[in-house]
């Protein structure tokens, strides 16, 4: 794969490149290690696309766990204790907490790192809320969040999302005090 695009929100490339520019590298490594031609292997069953050959994002995001596990970063799993105090006294729930949580899917040396090959809302979940809890509990500093480009996006199931629609929104929603210094990676096949 290719680094398309970079977007560095809350400057993340600069504190990246202060404090994580070793595995930054490692990053930009892994993305081109990842050979997006073998993970042409879904078939669209879309009315606008039917039979067309599609990339997998389950397939892209297995090349890339493997790659990055293979230098040492784990995925990093917290368990969510739910409040229930907030209930209404008459609501009684069946069951709440059984196995929740919440999981980012590499982590090294307190820097946090997402591929994201989903739906929009997944990306501004990231890097808006996952990347600030994770720092908040002290799993993180910082994070990268990798995503398809629009070229590459297209060549995908309906609906994913992409690199130039992030960027925009997140220029248009601005920085707020909670926001950590995200480095936004656009790749194409």
């Amino acid at each position: 794969m290719i680094i398309a695009g970079e977007y560095s929100f809350n400057n993340g490339a600069a504190y990246h490149s202060k404090h994580h520019s070793k595995l930054l590298k490692e990053i930009y490594a892994v993305i081109r290690q990842v050979d997006a031609s073998i993970c042409k292997t879904k078939t669209s069953r879309e009315k606008t696309m039917k039979g067309r050959r599609l990339f997998s994002p389950f397939a892209l995001n297995k090349e890339f766990k493997e790659k990055f596990f293979a230098l040492g970063w784990h995925n990093h799993k917290v368990p969510c204790q739910y409040p229930t105090q907030y209930y209404r006294s008459d609501y009684k729930p069946e069951t709440l907490n059984d196995g929740a949580f919440r999981e980012m899917d590499f982590v090294k040396a307190k820097l946090g790192v997402e591929v994201q090959f989903g739906k929009y809302a997944f990306m501004v979940y990231n890097v808006c809320a996952k990347m600030t809890i994770f720092k908040n509990m002290e799993y993180i500093d910082s994070g990268v969040e990798i995503v398809p480009v629009k070229r590459f996006a297209d060549q995908m199931s309906t609906g994913v999302s992409y690199f130039e629609q992030f960027v925009w929104d997140l220029e248009h929603r601005g920085v707020s005090n909670i926001d950590i210094p995200v480095l936004i990676i656009g790749v194409d096949s």
